[in-house]
């Protein structure tokens, strides 16, 4: 499945000048498969999992020096390493911190040898190791986009009326109709790869959801490698009911049991650099950058991809994939998680993207945007609406006390449209709301 990294990653590898890289996202999310895309651009590629390889790990316990490095991995692969034609990757490099603290020494003793590493679980080694400074290049990878979604499903012509299409102007009926209902199966299929190989091969609903089950628990069995035995409890209770959460504000006394904020945040935490959960914090937005005004304490939650969330609820995904129109009304919760998990998909990958939101809690006038992101240094409001989505009280409110902010951003199962200083897009074109000018393929 072509993704949007994958021109990124190409990027970095043609680049002058380039750095080791260190490519991050959480688990099966698809990173291990673009590193192997792009190896097909080297004249030989090495792949080396830590996790499975023991023995690799041992290379780098003796010392870092990238020489004796490299003549250890020729011995135990059998393959000559070539600065210039060979891409080395390094897998599930968490297992052997030594080896992100290699990487300074690739970039500053064989400059020319491509090298990346990942790993399902790199940002707690990258926490207890640290990374050197200016030595080392990022790049943050997530579940599929909706536009990804689509043109996997042999859609690309609609991608292309997209990326031509004038905002301004209602989109084709038979296009609009078309994508709303390719919507709704990404609601329910997500965009976990290998979910979306399975429904593209079979349009198997139920073995999709075997599939995302099975990622589940692989997520649940990560708790033990990164928590603290008496903190397992906790995030079990946390991955449950989270997804009860989705769209308001996370409240600890709504979780079962009688824990403690000081029991329960620092595993919300642990859930977040995980990459099994995203934060979404309540800012003023009065200024840039937006964290600097953000509520440490006022947070909303989403989960990685929409569809795991309502498959740890044990929702029946085939809602979506059979009724007509009515899926989209009164969901509102689940769809405003896709308009983030979308934000995030589209977000530049050379640094990690923190979502936010704006509430005003006034006892006798409470208002709230679902968003808040910026665009060309201009701080824009997002309302999300699951159905038609008339009502935008809470964005006017917004704007009027806002005035540096040029316009709000609506995202519903209407058409296009621009009304005032209210940008109307259908749910299926976020990309084009927040990237309007790239063409993605």
């Amino acid at each position: 499945m072509k993704r949007f990294i994958d021109a990124q990653l190409l990027a970095w590898s043609q680049q002058k000048g380039f750095k080791p890289l260190l490519l991050r996202g959480a688990r099966q999310v698809g990173k291990t498969y673009a590193v192997r895309e792009l190896g097909k651009n080297f004249e030989n590629f090495i792949e080396i999992n830590l996790e499975l390889n023991p023995k690799a790990r041992g290379i780098f316990t003796a010392d870092l020096y990238p020489q004796r490095i490299i003549r250890e991995i020729m011995y135990l692969t059998k393959q000559e390493v070539v600065p210039g034609k060979t891409l080395l990757f390094f897998d599930e490099v968490q297992a052997e911190p030594l080896a992100i603290q290699a990487l300074r020494y690739f970039y500053e003793m064989m400059p020319e040898l491509h090298v990346v590493a990942a790993g399902s679980l790199l940002d707690f080694a990258i926490e207890s190791v640290g990374v050197p400074v200016g030595r080392v290049e990022f790049l943050y990878m997530y579940p599929l986009s909706f536009l990804e979604f689509i043109y996997a499903s042999g859609e690309s012509i609609l991608i292309k009326a997209l990326v031509q299409h004038q905002v301004d102007q209602p989109f084709s009926t038979i296009a609009h109709e078309r994508l709303l209902q390719l919507i709704k199966e990404f609601l329910a299929i997500g965009g976990m790869p290998e979910v979306v190989y399975a429904w593209l091969q079979e349009k198997n609903a139920a073995k999709c959801l075997k599939i995302q089950q099975t990622l589940i628990q692989g997520y649940r069995q990560d708790f033990n490698k990164y928590a603290k035995k008496n903190q397992v409890k906790y995030l079990d209770l946390l991955f449950d009911n989270i997804p009860l959460q989705l769209g308001r504000k996370f409240k600890y006394s709504a979780i079962p049991g009688e824990f403690r904020k000081r029991e329960l945040s620092p595993c919300i935490d642990l859930l977040a650099t995980a990459g099994v959960i995203h934060k979404i914090y309540s800012t003023a937005a009065q200024g840039l950058p937006l964290g600097a005004q953000r509520d440490p304490d006022e947070f909303k939650i989403i989960f990685l991809d929409v569809a795991l969330a309502q498959a740890v609820l044990g929702l029946d995904i085939t809602e979506w994939l059979l009724s007509a129109e009515q899926p989209l009304i009164n969901k509102g919760e689940i769809v405003e998680a896709f308009i983030g998990q979308e934000l995030l998909a589209y977000s530049e990958p050379f640094q990690k993207q923190q979502l936010y939101y704006w509430l005003r809690d006034e006892r006798t006038a409470e208002a709230e945007v679902d968003y808040v992101t910026v665009l060309k240094q201009a701080i824009i409001p997002i309302e999300v609406k699951s159905g038609l989505g008339s009502t935008l009280k809470s964005m006017h409110i917004f704007l009027e006390k806002h005035p540096g902010s040029p316009y709000g951003l609506r995202f519903s199962a209407q058409n296009y449209s621009v009304y005032e200083n209210i940008h109307s897009y259908p749910l299926y074109a976020v990309s084009m709301a927040i990237k309007s000018e790239s063409a993605y393929f």
